[in-house]
């Protein structure tokens, strides 16, 4: 008979490797935000992970990639206006989600000159990009896989995140975010600071 710790032991988690997984629409934010963000991250002793556009090559999320993101104690998803027209940052969204229920670790959405509202509701562009992925993945792919990708965005975007407005200051970025990684026991943002604009508490 098997012993009870045998019975009831889990799998190892992955080691830990970055501290933070950006998830990001390249063409919308990597050089005006995202950049800035990995930067500031990355001088303030936090490990952040930004994949390198040469990781997305074909139509299948990357092995390397679903390494950084199972290794990542924390995400924070950019979205922005055309970040639901990417299957690539669809994929990566539910491979985010599943690891953070499965092993506890925070989401952090960050709307990015876009409406929170319409991001949960996936109106406007998200609406449009998940009508053509319906016309086109849906018969190329499969509707389940697009299906999965709707609803998984609408459970990262109703989590508390940040509102990134386009006309005012970010000088209350660090402060924000220390508090929520406070909160949540995670020692991130010693001294964050950057020119781009507030981050505002969204619910």
């Amino acid at each position: 008979m098997a012993s009870p710790s045998s019975e009831t032991s889990l799998p190892a988690a992955p080691n830990i490797t970055y501290d933070v997984f950006l998830s990001f629409r390249g063409t919308d934010t990597r050089n005006i935000f995202t950049d800035h963000l990995y930067s500031a991250l990355d001088r303030n002793g936090t490990r952040p992970f930004m994949d390198d556009p040469e990781l997305r090559a074909g139509d299948i999320i990357s092995e390397s990639l679903l390494k950084a993101i199972r290794e990542s104690k924390t995400y924070i998803i950019v979205f922005s206006v055309n970040y639901a027209s990417s299957h690539w940052c669809l994929d990566e969204l539910v491979e985010i989600l599943n690891c953070s229920n499965t092993m506890k670790r925070l989401i952090l959405p960050v709307f990015y000159h876009v409406d929170p509202y319409v991001v949960r509701h996936q109106q406007e562009s998200f609406g449009t990009a998940f009508a053509e992925h319906e016309r086109v993945d849906g018969f190329i792919r499969n509707i389940a896989r697009v299906n999965k990708w709707k609803d998984t965005l609408k459970e990262v975007a109703d989590l508390s995140g940040y509102h990134v407005l386009v006309n005012s200051s970010c000088s209350e970025l660090a402060k924000q975010l220390r508090l929520h990684m406070h909160k949540h026991k995670i020692n991130l943002y010693h001294s964050l600071s950057c020119e781009y604009p507030l981050f505002k508490n969204s619910y």
